[in-house]
């Protein structure tokens, strides 16, 4: 059975587990205090990041690089469309969320109200949250715009653009910091998305101290 190292709320980690719960394919999750620097984490990935996932006899890092893995390597069903143009797209979007997204938004709410203090690094920076606040609002403007011209993110079909996407809204929607009044739009979308099986796991997460609201595992939120 394939293992994966993984922290809750991360959401590199929860787009992994949302590829490896659509492709059906069964994995151990394993939470992995990454921060600590064990040795023999760091054998698996001397980056000291997670995921981590063990695999077909491998040992792989980077969530993008996972999950084009298990696209390849598990086709059924597909996340990547199959046109060049398509893939690019998907690509497009899965770098914005990871890295645009993640730098203006999680990194500056997750990471601020749960992280900091589960790392024990002190309090949240009460400027980086509200920056974070401020951002988010012309992200959800820029999915609105995209979905008011596609059925998905990146097109007619669902794909991973979407899992990365949901990977970020999720952990944010568990402390509450989605303003889903904003976009109806956006909110369809992830009501969507989260109906989906593939999303369960990720739904029964609780972190230890920090309970989800009451809507955070309700499909008719």
């Amino acid at each position: 059975m394939a293992k994966l190292y993984h922290v809750p709320l991360s959401p590199f980690c929860r787009k992994v587990r949302l590829s490896l719960a659509e492709k059906k394919i069964e994995c151990e999750l394993i939470e992995e205090r990454y921060w600590e620097k064990d040795p023999d984490f760091l054998r698996r990935n001397p980056a000291g990041k997670v995921p981590v996932l063990k695999i077909d006899g491998m040992t792989m890092a980077e969530s993008a690089a996972i999950c084009e893995y298990l696209e390849e390597r598990y086709p059924d069903p597909v996340l990547m469309p199959k046109s060049s143009e398509a893939r690019y797209e998907v690509r497009r979007l899965i770098s914005w969320f990871d890295d645009k997204f993640h730098s203006e938004v999680t990194s500056k709410l997750v990471y601020e109200r749960v992280n900091k203090k589960v790392m024990g690094l002190g309090f949240p920076d009460s400027s980086n949250v509200k920056a974070g606040a401020k951002a988010i609002k012309y992200h959800l403007d820029y999915m609105t715009w995209l979905l008011d011209r596609r059925r998905w993110l990146a097109g007619d079909a669902m794909t991973l653009a979407d899992f990365a996407a949901a990977a970020h809204f999720s952990a944010l929607d568990y402390i509450s910091d989605v303003d889903w009044t904003r976009s109806e739009t956006v909110k369809d979308w992830y009501a969507k998305i989260k109906s989906r099986p593939a999303f369960r796991g990720i739904l029964a997460d609780q972190v230890p101290g920090f309970p989800p609201p009451a809507h955070y595992a309700d499909l008719d939120f």
